[in-house]
């Protein structure tokens, strides 16, 4: 008797969440990127020794601050699968990385402008 080919069973949710999770983890790195360069321009220009640079640096170490909780609540996530408690933590994750765009654009533009001064 031919046996019969078997069937694989994949796990949907736990696909979605592994693929969640690498979504949040590359929108991190990509924070991390900008955020630094953003960093690296201040310095680099010297505007960081300004009122208004130095005002800049710290809306840029807050963003740094809210990417490290990021990182923390990636892994917490991770440990956790899927449930309400990791919707919990994905919401506090988006938040996160909205204020940290808003700082993060907010910073580059400042920098920016002190260079077309």
């Amino acid at each position: 008797m031919a046996s019969k080919p078997r069937a694989t069973i994949v796990d949907l949710q736990s696909a979605r969440s592994r693929r969640r999770l690498h979504d949040y983890d590359s929108r991190l790195r990509e924070a991390l990127d900008q955020n630094r360069g953003a960093l690296s321009r201040l310095f680099g220009s010297g505007d960081v020794f300004t009122r208004r640079g130095t005002r800049t640096g710290r809306d840029l170490l807050l963003a740094h601050q809210h990417l490290l909780r990021v990182q923390v609540l990636l892994a917490k996530v991770a440990e956790l699968g899927a449930g309400d408690d990791a919707e919990r933590i994905y919401g506090e994750l988006d938040a996160l990385l909205e204020k940290t765009t808003r700082l993060t654009d907010r910073a580059q533009e400042s920098v920016s402008h002190h260079r077309r001064r």
